[in-house]
């Protein structure tokens, strides 16, 4: 624990100072409230946009270090995490569940947090952590042994902590909580182990469960500590009793539309990946196959957990095309309050906000082959031979047929955070270009351990590129412009008033582009790969951004001969700050 902070704490309490306390209101109005960041998204909607322009395309070749921040030790891989920006302190995550406290003004550490990880973790992908949410005195973020722990922000010191799941079922937990009326409300990770997946919802001051929703069909919900509802109903799409381990894990979290009081998570795959023993390889009568509410978005009621509504992006899923990127709530151009989302099956959804009705869909990977395309209703149109062989039919016993299948079960987008900008309309989707060799195996459900029932390969799909950064208009699909980049993206992007777009390469450049044309701006190289989420801010009248540095997650574990093509790559674990400085912010 440092001194000085306890030091300038119990001063400040001896003299009667309150302490400055993060709100509901200051989580609602992130994006407006331009001296702080209390919301991983930068808004519970996930714009990821600010409406700050000291910073823009004339001057941002002016932008220039401010400090940089080691997270030290020999934990330096996979940095996915978002900072938390308030009160002089900036909050961040690291790999290996630690998070830590730094002086806003000068980069130096104030405290730093260590989880005592048990052995025989089990995370899917890499040992990262996406971020922390703040709220009261409370700084919160989950551990990879699948806990919630609530430290006091100030000292660093546990207020409470919580179990999410069993890790050593193959449960984990790695996004950053979303805080909503009072309510710190988590997913759950580790869907190749034949978890549940489910959203739970605790009482922020003390920790105390208030409800649970578990998202695959035939699991009880509860309220209060009793039971409440049944999600969906049992068999109406899972075959016998494969529901019981059948994924859908909620991990990359959820985000919160205050207009119609709803929470949205996605949903991961569904298990195991070898479709033919989950029923949808052929639907029977009376069972169609789909294995709801799998690889699919769920507006959620937050004060009971009730299911509002589901939307299903992939039903009948086979190639590991989980549902649970980031849903960004936006008003379209007629003035029409929308839904978004980038799908890992490579199409770009927009969804109604009342209902989560489908409106469109439309590709945002240059080849698709598992379908030709989404019908009128939202559902895709299959290219059954695009779907990997039933190993059943196989006459050793052994391995389905082989299929080619793009995107790659690593999605044409994964985790990676989109932005949109109020300014130009435009979604700015992280995007890559693969498809993979994959087949099905049979395999048998075994607490802790893989439950896939498939083999895969991934490959590039192009010589020159994998990696696409596309500015894309939601109303049409149409791509305004396309930034290549050879390395796979796996990091975050953000918009900004001043007509900028920020993200980060595994090359380990940090770069500005243009939001209209996609021209690049400004960069800067921060020695490791960079698979962060940047924020910006405004202090003392000069505007700051940053991001966190580090190469890992699960392109260097998962990506076949892409890894191969990376493996060149260091990691690394560096909190890049960087700011434009009053007398150049008019310099042109």
């Amino acid at each position: 624990m440092n001194r000085f902070i306890l030091a300038v704490t119990a001063g400040l309490l001896a003299a009667g100072v309150t302490q400055a306390q993060v709100t509901e209101e200051d989580l609602a109005n992130d994006q407006t409230m331009t001296t702080q960041v209390v919301t991983n998204g930068m808004g519970r909607h996930l714009q990821r946009y600010s409406p700050l322009d000291t910073l823009n395309k004339d001057n941002v070749k002016n932008l220039m270090p401010a400090w940089a921040f080691s997270m030290g030790g020999e934990k330096q891989r996979g940095q996915e995490t978002q900072p938390i920006v308030y009160d002089g302190v900036m909050y961040v995550t690291g790999s290996y569940s630690r998070l830590y406290a730094i002086d806003l003004q000068t980069g130096e550490e104030l405290w730093q947090y260590d989880a005592r990880l048990p052995e025989g973790i089990l995370p899917c992908c890499d040992v990262i952590n996406r971020g922390a949410a703040i709220y009261g005195d409370k700084i919160i973020f989950g551990t990879l042994d699948a806990r919630l722990v609530a430290l006091d922000r100030k000292t660093g010191d546990v207020v409470w902590r919580d179990k999410i799941a069993d890790y050593k079922a193959g449960y984990s937990y790695t996004a950053a909580p979303l805080i909503v009326n009072g309510l710190v409300i988590t997913g759950n990770s580790g869907g190749e182990f034949g978890i549940v997946g489910e959203v739970q919802a605790r009482d922020v001051e003390t920790g105390d469960m208030v409800w649970t929703r578990p998202v695959i069909e035939g699991h009880m919900g509860t309220l209060n500590g009793e039971e409440s509802t049944m999600t969906g109903e049992l068999n109406a799409t899972w075959p016998g009793d494969l529901w019981k381990t059948g994924g859908g894990a909620t991990w990359l979290g959820g985000s919160y539309d205050a207009e119609t009081d709803t929470l949205i998570f996605g949903t991961g795959n569904p298990a195991p990946w070898n479709s033919h023993l989950r029923g949808a390889g052929k639907p029977t009568v009376g069972n169609t196959g789909d294995n709801l509410y799998a690889a699919s978005r769920l507006g959620i009621d937050p004060a009971t957990g009730e299911i509002k509504w589901h939307f299903q992006t992939t039903p009948r899923e086979g190639w590991d095309y989980d549902g649970v990127n980031e849903v960004v709530a936006y008003e379209d151009a007629d003035g029409n309050k929308r839904f978004a989302t980038a799908d890992r099956n490579g199409f770009f959804y927009v969804l109604n906000r009342e209902d989560g009705a489908f409106v469109s869909a439309h590709p945002f990977v240059k080849d698709i082959t598992w379908a030709s395309g989404i019908d009128e209703t939202g559902r895709p149109i299959y290219n059954e031979d695009n779907r990997p062989g039933d190993p059943s039919a196989a006459t050793d016993g052994g391995k389905g047929e082989v299929v080619f299948s793009a995107p790659g079960f690593l999605g044409g987008k994964n985790w990676m955070p989109m932005a949109y900008s109020q300014n130009t309309g435009l979604f700015y989707v992280p995007s890559n270009e693969w498809g993979m060799d994959i087949w099905n195996e049979p395999v048998t459900y075994k607490k802790g351990a893989a439950y896939l029932g498939s083999g895969f390969t991934i490959k590039p799909m192009y010589e020159d590129h994998i990696g696409s950064l596309k500015a894309i208009d939601p109303a049409t699909g149409e791509w305004k412009w396309e930034y290549q980049n050879e390395a796979p993206l796996w990091g975050g992007v953000m918009t900004t008033a001043g007509g900028l777009v920020f993200f980060g390469t595994p090359e380990g450049k940090f770069l500005a582009l243009d939001d209209e044309t996609g021209e690049e701006l400004w960069s800067f190289q921060t020695g490791s790969g960079i698979v962060g989420q940047p924020v910006t801010w405004d202090m003392d009248g000069e505007q700051y951004v940053s991001v966190v540095s580090g190469w890992g997650g699960a392109v260097p574990l998962w990506g076949g001969e892409v890894a191969k093509k990376v493996n060149y790559l260091n990691q690394g674990g560096m909190v890049w700050t960087f700011k434009l400085p009053k007398q150049l912010a008019s310099v042109e």
